[in-house]
């Protein structure tokens, strides 16, 4: 049975309907060209479903290219007979291989955000819990820290590596 705000619980003692915080895009209803903005209530249904289309547009961009950039590595066996040719091609092969792996990073963080949409602390600073912004979200849907906390890290990180 529903609790009050449309929100029922399943056996396993999770919320859901479309107030809870992994609700679907579907299930909370957004209108078209909806955007999150300030005058709403910060990471309520409507933002935490649009931050979820955006991420997982995101990550099926990347899925996309990288299965691109393997299918380029898996054509590219021809030998060159040109010393130069081999090693233009291996720099290419090793910048291949390099940018793969950042995506394998970025995609592991976008799953991270995705399953903090779910458990409700999407949006919020894991330093001081305090919301990070919309802004900030919009330019880096990823981001962990609000942007005072991410200029202390910054700041401490460059004192330690300085020394």
């Amino acid at each position: 049975m529903p609790a009050p705000g449309g929100i029922a619980e399943s056996p396993d003692g999770r919320k859901r309907g479309a107030d809870a915080p992994g609700a679907a895009p579907e299930a909370v209803g957004l209108p078209e060209g909806y955007r999150p903005c300030e005058s709403e209530a910060f990471m309520g249904p409507r933002q935490r479903a649009w931050f979820r289309l955006k991420l997982l547009a995101w990550r099926g961009e990347i899925l996309a290219e990288s299965r691109e950039a393997i299918a380029r590595l898996q054509e590219g066996g021809d030998p060159e007979a040109d010393l130069s040719d081999r090693a233009a091609a291996e720099s290419e092969r090793l910048i291949a291989l390099r940018t793969r792996d950042r995506a394998r990073k970025l995609l592991a963080r976008i799953d991270a955000a995705l399953k903090r949409i779910d458990d409700g602390s999407y949006g919020y600073c894991e330093e001081t819990g305090e919301p990070i912004g919309l802004k900030r979200l919009e330019a880096r849907p990823i981001a962990t820290l609000s942007l005072d906390a991410q200029e202390r890290h910054e700041r401490l990180e460059k004192i330690y590596r300085d020394d």
